[in-house]
């Protein structure tokens, strides 16, 4: 595994299972803080040296599985100069800066009941000179935790190195002893727990250790406080209570206590002259401790990763989804009502034929839920298709009257050719705006539908032809193909077409119309964008204008403010002009009953009546 050379570069080899590292360091009395153990995550091929027992002839393995994790001890026999080789290329301190026992643990002359002649034993070291460390393998994610005496990259060392000093010297808690938090950005962020483990030789009878947290995330490891303090408390308090036992049986041999009272009084380090700080595991009488921490670590690194996870919040349900599901709602009980007369009816007309059922007279409800879908032959593929086919003044004429909410008639001899286009119109309002009738016999009101699909031979009253308030697009059959206009997708459909828009009042090429038109425009004419990068730019300036039209609602509707405070705030949105208003009351049609009544049940409850600060 090539390592990084840069700190940024060495935190990023973190990132994975809880992006952190678990150490756990010890206060020597004869050297000061030191690391005693660490667990790091490793998602690359393991480091030369590390855990590399696993060839024929290279000691003996024992796996086993633990909560998911394979774990694999590999102790394996080094040469001596494999050892002095690892040794010095280490980036942990030197052998000669460890501090180690050259006499027997014997107390008093009185042997240890647990460990008689316990020589060589080191306390500022957890695992031997040869020692690869530890390998747990996560089959699930394919991630390595690793445990060795000092991470192998000499920038996490250095890291691991700075917190063990801190958590063990300024940054403790009152007494000494329980969690504690600090950090900052260049350096990680630590959770530590400080402790203390009885010890019959030690001064006070006790000596200190703590295990640490480091990331980089500070609200990750702030999140993860609660979890973090139980469990690496529940692995303190085990620790504790079998050194306790071990300090307790050495003490009912020969208490140290009084001895060191009978005994003249010379400077401390010259009394336990010989004697070093003892090993945890001769502390806790566990030899296999070593092995224990790393499956608690690893554990521990596994399950704090996976408790918390980031998930995308995308916020409220958008007015456009309140509405659908309000008229799924409302289609699904008139469905019920439809199923219960039909069932009636059936019984009355017994055997009679019955003609075929028509469309209900509310068909727009049917197109507002989505449920009417257009045909397999879709003429009109997008706004910038058809704006390519109708031409620029022409479209511009037609999208004006569809944001104003005037009504848009289509005659055509072609259905599918109006489904298609209604079906590219619709992108451009809310929901909650849209009434289609995609297509009748006959007119239909205004007040009934915004979009209505009429046969060729339909007639359309005079008055609503020389109307300002509604649009017409007539189809007729093009005399020749080349028609079409030019830069149009060769599509044999509309080649067959030619389209005549014409409205009683002509939207003047000069009127810059509302807002939104001309920023819809400057989408389709810009060929940088695609049609879906296109179609989501509309959904943006929909939201947009439509948290324009909450505004407005509260304040008008709900606050009744007077016109003059009306004006300021339309200022202020960026919409005082006539059109941009004309917009804005018929956008808010389209608001959902959900946000109108809460809205309105906000204003009825007792804390909204308190008078204003």
């Amino acid at each position: 595994m090539a390592f990084p050379s840069s700190p940024q570069q060495a935190w990023h080899s973190l990132q994975g299972a809880m992006n952190a590292i678990v150490a756990l360091c010890h206060f020597c009395e004869l050297h000061g803080p030191r690391t005693l153990f660490c667990t790091e995550v490793l998602h690359a091929p393991l480091p030369q040296g590390a855990g590399s027992g696993d060839g024929p002839g290279r000691g003996e393995h024992a796996e086993e599985e633990e909560g998911g994790i394979q774990m694999s001890s590999r102790l394996r026999a080094h040469s001596p100069a494999e050892g002095a080789s690892a040794e010095s290329s280490s980036p942990g301190p030197k052998k000669s800066d460890m501090c180690e026992a050259s006499v027997s643990w014997g107390v008093g002359g009185v042997s240890s009941p647990r460990r008689p002649h316990a020589v060589g034993r080191v306390g500022c070291r957890s695992l031997a000179a040869g020692h690869p460390g530890y390998i747990s393998h996560d089959k699930e994610t394919s991630i390595k935790y690793v445990s060795h005496q000092h991470p192998n990259h000499p920038q996490l060392f250095s890291i691991v190195r700075q917190a063990c000093v801190r958590s063990l010297s300024c940054e403790v808690c009152p007494g000494r002893e329980g969690p504690i938090f600090f950090g900052d950005e260049q350096h990680g962020f630590v959770f530590s727990h400080t402790f203390f483990i009885k010890d019959s030789l030690a001064r006070g009878f006790q000596r200190w250790y703590s295990i640490i947290a480091i990331m980089m995330d500070r609200i990750y490891l702030i999140n993860s406080w609660p979890f973090l303090l139980g469990k690496i408390r529940g692995i303190i308090d085990e620790l504790q209570g079998k050194a306790l036992k071990v300090f307790e049986a050495e003490q009912f041999g020969c208490p140290q206590r009084a001895q060191r009272m009978n005994t003249a009084f010379t400077p401390f380090l010259h009394q336990r002259n010989g004697n070093a700080a003892r090993s945890l595991t001769s502390l806790t009488n566990d030899d296999s401790l070593w092995a224990c921490l790393h499956t608690s670590f690893a554990w521990l690194l596994k399950a704090c990763g996976s408790r918390l996870t980031e998930k995308l919040l995308e916020g409220a349900p958008t007015e456009d989804t309140l509405v659908q599901m309000e008229q799924l709602a409302d289609l699904e009980e008139e469905s019920e009502g439809w199923g219960s007369s039909e069932a009636g009816e059936e019984e009355k007309e017994g055997a009679e034929g019955r003609e075929p059922t028509k469309c209900p007279a509310d068909s727009s409800l049917l197109s507002d839920c989505g449920n009417w879908q257009p045909r397999k032959l879709s003429v009109f593929k997008s706004l910038r298709h058809m704006r390519q086919v109708l031409g620029a003044p022409s479209f511009r004429t037609l999208a004006w009257h569809v944001l104003m909410g005037n009504q848009v008639i289509w005659k055509s001899r072609d259905a599918d050719l109006v489904h298609s286009a209604f079906e590219v119109l619709r992108t451009m309002l809310p929901v909650g705006c849209v009434r289609v009738i995609p297509y009748s016999s006959q007119y239909e009101e205004a007040y009934r539908c915004n979009f209505l699909g009429l046969g060729p031979h339909v007639q359309i009253p005079p008055h609503v032809l020389a109307s300002e308030f509604a649009v017409v697009v007539e189809v007729h059959t093009a005399a020749r193909s080349s028609l079409q206009p030019a830069g149009c997708e060769d599509e044999p459909s509309l080649s067959k077409h030619e389209f005549v828009v014409t409205s009683g009042s002509a939207v003047a090429a000069d009127r810059a119309g509302p807002t939104i038109l001309s920023k819809v425009e400057a989408a389709l004419t810009n060929q940088n964008l695609s049609v879906d990068v296109v179609d989501q730019c509309l959904v943006c300036l929909k939201e947009e204008w439509m948290n324009k039209v909450k505004v407005l609602f509260k304040f008008t509707k709900v606050d009744s403010r007077p016109k003059e405070d009306t004006q300021k705030l339309l200022s202020i949105l960026g919409a005082s002009e006539e059109d941009n208003v004309k917009l804005l009351k018929f956008w808010m049609t389209g608001l959902s009953k959900t946000y109108k009544s809460h809205l309105l049940s906000t204003v009825r409850s007792p804390m909204a009546s308190e008078p204003r600060s």
